[in-house]
């Protein structure tokens, strides 16, 4: 039993390893980044696989009324096993090609998806060798091992052989040719309110009881759609997305970070889902390494502005660590991680690197604590608890915005904000009186607050944005993902574990636009996706829009005496 085990956990370890290798289509097969990446496979999953599979038949054994008295490789245990292993891998595949097309790209969906119905075939054929078996007991024994290990040989070649060999990955970005001089900032002005995890479904309701001013003012006045989102979803790939027009396929960023086996220099962007593969990070078998400005393989915005002579004021945008060079400013999003730190006054945290002290005075503490920040409760470390922390960093990245935007005017300002998302993912459930467990009525008003006054914050920063537009300017708002309770199984094993998380974005929860301004035209419109952005404020300034972007220009959030007579220009590539 215990041999049987150890193979069907080895086998398991290998379909986990072909299905790494169908995510990451540049992973050479035949490389020992591969058979590290199997070794570390094998010891998570193989040892657990074989844990399982062990128990299952010792409970067999004592429930059973015959004795399974297996040999050292049986056939008849093997058959079941292997089938299960084949159905199970083949149940991942279809998830993960699906939930994942968006970052594969069509050649490696493709072959994915042929990979997944040769695997689903293989299943069946070790189904009906399994059902054989017990129907028919020992007789043909060898005749049942050799169509049982062509079969098993097959489940695991054929998706191989769908992927095909390793694919060269995307080049490198070529160096930026020499911008022309910024061009005074007299045009209309695009402020950008970035936001992680707000959602329109929490927003819709409060407006219509009269609360959030500033968000009812752009939902009756203003222009609003949802938009859909990217897996995984992360800052990192939906705003690498929203950036460059272009979806993880093109964009180069496909993940949250980029894991590498122990010992190997050869990085995996993603990592399957729905078989808690990020536990391998946690263990210590695989490392992770952030993104950064270089992981993108396509211009972002403030790139493409630079090229026209366009000025743009960026402030915690992921991706812009070190920051590139602009005309304007850029302050990194991991800049609050340096503060304090040698490397604080490191130049790759801004650009120029006069922005520097600046923020590093808009990250002095606040003379008042304002009152939408978490309040310290006895006992429950809330002055230090995610959402205060979060909170805190809004509010300095925002203060830093204001002084560099008096500073250095630019002509298109973005500011992100991530509070909104950690306050989701620790308070969602409160919104939801169904699903309170054990929480008492004290409990889920505090907790009800906490989103409340958040999101009444968040409006607040739309107010002083309104209130400095002019006439002609153009005010986006964006969320890049929303944000949802998880499912049930999800719940039970967080409560289990006592993970106090209640919120996720894992399902892709789509986000939102709402834009104002003099020219735009107002009401619901049709569902757009996070790539539409860049397109959209090309066009608005008067910039050609890439032809290799995925995102499209969305003339229908303008009013046609702004869109009559200024057709949508294009170029082939901002890439160059």
């Amino acid at each position: 039993m215990l041999t049987n085990s150890l193979l069907a956990g080895a086998l398991g370890a290998a379909f986990l390893t072909i299905i790494v290798l169908q995510l990451n289509p540049s992973i050479p097969l035949l490389s020992a980044t591969t058979w590290r990446l199997f070794v570390a496979l094998a010891l998570f999953y193989g040892v657990h696989l074989a844990v399982v599979f062990y128990l299952l038949m010792v409970g067999r054994e004592f429930i059973g009324l015959y004795g399974l008295s297996p040999g050292w490789m049986s056939v008849r245990i093997l058959a079941w096993l292997t089938a299960a292993l084949s159905a199970g891998a083949s149940v991942l595949m279809w998830l993960n090609v699906s939930g994942f097309a968006l970052a594969l790209g069509e050649s490696a969906v493709r072959r994915m998806t042929a990979g997944a119905a040769a695997t689903s075939g293989t299943t069946m054929v070790l189904l009906g060798l399994a059902a054989a078996h017990y129907s028919f007991g020992r007789r043909g024994s060898r005749v049942g091992a050799a169509l049982l290990a062509i079969a098993v040989f097959g489940s695991l070649a054929l998706p191989v052989a769908a992927r095909g060999p390793a694919v060269p990955p995307l080049a490198d970005l070529p160096a930026p040719g020499q911008s022309p001089p910024a061009a005074p900032v007299s045009g209309p002005r695009v402020v950008m309110i970035l936001l992680d995890g707000a959602s329109l479904d929490y927003v819709w309701p409060r407006t219509a009881g009269g609360r959030l001013p500033n968000f009812a003012r752009l939902l009756t006045t203003g222009a609003s759609m949802n938009l859909a989102t990217v897996r995984p979803t992360g800052p990192d790939p939906v705003w690498a997305a929203v950036a460059t027009g272009m979806y993880p396929a093109k964009n180069g960023v496909r993940s949250p970070a980029e894991y590498y086996v122990r010992g190997d220099a050869r990085p995996f962007a993603l990592l399957p889902d729905h078989c808690f593969s990020h536990v391998l990070v946690q263990l210590g078998l695989l490392r992770r390494e952030s993104n950064s400005s270089a992981s993108l393989r396509a211009r972002p915005l403030w790139s493409i502005l630079a090229t026209a002579g366009i000025s743009a004021g960026i402030v915690r945008w992921p991706l812009t660590s070190p920051a590139p060079p602009v005309h304007g400013f850029i302050l990194s999003d991991r800049f609050h991680q340096l503060l304090g730190s040698v490397l604080e006054l490191d130049a790759s945290a801004a650009y120029p690197v006069e922005v520097l002290p600046v923020a590093r005075r808009a990250f002095a503490d606040p003379e008042e604590i304002p009152d939408w920040l978490p309040s310290p409760v006895a006992g429950d470390g809330a002055s230090s608890s995610p959402e205060r922390s979060a909170g805190l960093r809004d509010l300095f990245y925002s203060r830093a915005m204001r002084n560099l935007r008096a500073e250095w005017p630019v002509q298109l300002t973005a500011v992100r904000y991530q509070g909104l998302d950690t306050v989701g993912h620790y308070n969602l459930r409160y919104t939801e009186p169904r699903d309170m467990g054990e929480s008492s009525d004290d409990e889920r008003r505090r907790r009800l607050q906490v989103i409340e006054r958040y999101y009444s914050y968040i409006d607040s920063e739309i107010g002083e944005a309104l209130a400095g537009l002019l006439p002609g300017d153009l005010l986006l708002v964006v969320s890049g993902f929303g944000m949802e309770a998880p499912r049930a199984v999800k719940r039970t094993v967080a409560r289990v574990l006592g993970d106090p998380m209640s919120g996720t974005h894992e399902r892709a929860p789509d986000g939102f636009l709402l834009a104002y301004g003099t020219v735009v035209e107002p009401g619901r419109h049709q569902r757009g996706a996070v790539v539409d952005l860049t397109p959209t404020v090309l066009y608005f300034l008067g910039l050609p829009v890439g032809r290799d972007m995925d995102g499209y220009a969305r003339l229908d959030l303008f009013r046609r005496a702004f869109t009559t007579g200024r057709p949508i220009a294009f170029v082939p590539t901002h890439n160059r």
